[in-house]
């Protein structure tokens, strides 16, 4: 692998994952500036559940100056940009004016136990259906396998969550339908995102699969004698999963975007259940805090399965890929 090529690639990954980035970022700042009226005197007395007309103007005041709102736009921004390096995010007025920073650390556990076993399932079904659909030995089998990953991406969430719950909880009692403790609890949350991101895991998957198995390679290791499944284990995999490390990155977004109707509708605390009570009670910190978050735990993701791509194939590195890509 030339080294040189290696190197450009990287940096070009770094890069965008930064622009990306600061794009989440300059987002959030701008939510409290395009707000219709006084964001301060939205915050104080929506944190506190109280009438918008009856905070007082010290306490107005002493808000615009922790978040910079008497300055110019300008100044507001690069103040942000500097608060948003150091961590320093203010006050959560809808968690009784604890720290943002305290808040997030509460939560974050909660929601990245979730998303990593909803990520593992969600690979461990795509991967199983996609090859069902294509090795199976009859067409009405390999049909059916296609038909179920159907239900991931027709099924809204919300019916999907309510209908295992109702099974699996209520009825058949083998996990508990609330809370968020031990691996019991997680388990039925994570297969309700898992069965969601499954089925356009695995339809991308098979017709990669398909894609590559008309490759002359391949039919040259047909003509040797190996059966099908040796055919698509051995030589068509690697060359196929590109296309899988890639809605896998994407699909963490839909996992952390989704968190927020599962972790509602099963009663977990996380960072979902934090977006729905900073919206209600226009936590702007929060919000700012959990919008750069999520932004960046999606460019990380999304950095490490480009990074990874030269270990799959090297071809991606070289001027020709990148043209076709």
């Amino acid at each position: 692998m030339n080294g040189r090529l290696l190197t450009g690639y990287v940096l070009r990954r770094l890069g965008q994952a930064l622009v990306v980035l600061w794009g989440a970022i300059t987002l959030s700042f701008l939510i409290v500036q395009l707000t219709p009226g006084d964001p301060a005197r939205l915050m104080v007395m929506g944190g506190e559940g109280g009438d918008a007309g009856a905070a007082n103007e010290e306490q107005l005041a002493q808000v615009r100056a922790d978040m910079g709102l008497d300055q110019p736009v300008i100044l507001q921004y690069l103040g942000y940009l500097g608060r948003v390096v150091t961590f320093d995010w203010g006050t959560a007025y809808s968690q009784q004016r604890q720290s943002v920073t305290d808040v997030i650390g509460q939560g974050i556990g909660s929601t990245l136990e979730l998303g990593a076993v909803s990520l593992l399932l969600m690979t461990a079904l795509g991967i199983v259906f996609a090859l069902g659909s294509v090795l199976l030995p009859t067409a009405w089998l390999r049909s059916a396998f296609q038909g179920v990953t159907v239900i991931g991406i027709a099924v809204p969430s919300f019916v999907l969550a309510i209908a295992l719950l109702q099974i699996f909880s209520f009825q058949l009692g083998w996990f508990p339908a609330f809370g968020a403790d031990g691996l019991r609890s997680v388990l039925l949350p994570s297969i309700t995102i898992a069965l969601l991101g499954a089925g356009t895991l695995s339809q991308v998957f098979a017709r990669s699969i398909r894609e590559v198995s008309a490759e002359g390679y391949v039919e040259v290791a047909r003509a040797r004698g190996l059966s099908p499944a040796q055919v698509v284990l051995r030589h068509v995999l690697r060359n196929a999963s590109l296309p899988v490390y890639t809605i896998v990155g994407m699909l963490v977004g839909g996992i952390v975007s989704g968190a927020a109707i599962i972790e509602t509708i099963f009663g977990r605390p996380g960072i979902g259940n934090l977006y729905v009570e900073a919206v209600s009670a226009r936590d702007f910190p929060l919000i700012q805090a959990l919008i750069v978050l999520t932004g960046g735990i999606y460019v990380l993701v999304t950095l490490i399965v480009d990074l990874s791509y030269p270990l799959i194939d090297p071809r991606v590195v070289s001027p020709a890929a990148r043209r076709t890509r």
